[in-house]
């Protein structure tokens, strides 16, 4: 009778460990590092900053006077989001002066050399562009100063990378 009961608490230790191994394989796993392809999340770093294209290729220069010179028209708000994006989307490099994109919910980022999303918005003095250029974004908010136009919602983007 002796043998029966040591038999019966070796099985039931056995039974009490190998059950707390599996449970234990949960919360074990949960603590792994993680995928390094996992990209991290956008970065909103537009408060109280603007990331502006301020190159001197980008920026014409409107000349003063009634003179016979190139006219401007100023891009602000979706307009001029606008604008970055189409001057940046086919960008070979990363970072603030690379590719930019669109994104679902019609805001444009770009991402850094971590692959971290940064979210763009436009200077509050607005972009100069010649009006000829300009043409295209008369639709959108912010061309010449006008409230009214669309955003960029429903616009689609090509091969946006996932935030």
């Amino acid at each position: 009778m002796n043998t029966i009961y040591k038999e019966r608490k070796i099985v039931s230790r056995l039974f009490a460990v190998l059950l707390s191994a599996l449970l234990m394989v949960p919360l074990l796993s949960s603590c792994g590092g993680g995928s390094k392809t996992a990209t991290p999340p956008p970065v909103d770093d537009t408060v109280g900053r603007t990331v502006s294209d301020r190159n001197a290729t980008n920026q014409p220069e409107a000349k003063k006077g009634l003179g016979t010179g190139q006219k401007v028209a100023i891009l602000a708000g979706a307009a001029a989001l606008y604008y970055l994006y189409n001057q940046h989307k086919n960008a070979p490099q990363e970072g603030a002066q690379g590719k930019y994109y669109l994104s679902k919910n019609g805001r444009v980022y770009y991402r850094d050399a971590e692959h971290r999303a940064h979210w763009v918005t436009p200077p509050s003095e607005g972009i100069r562009v010649p009006e000829s250029e300009a043409q295209k974004y008369r639709q959108f908010q912010g061309y010449n100063g006008s409230s009214s136009g669309r955003d960029l919602t429903g616009i689609t983007s090509s091969a946006a990378p996932p935030l």
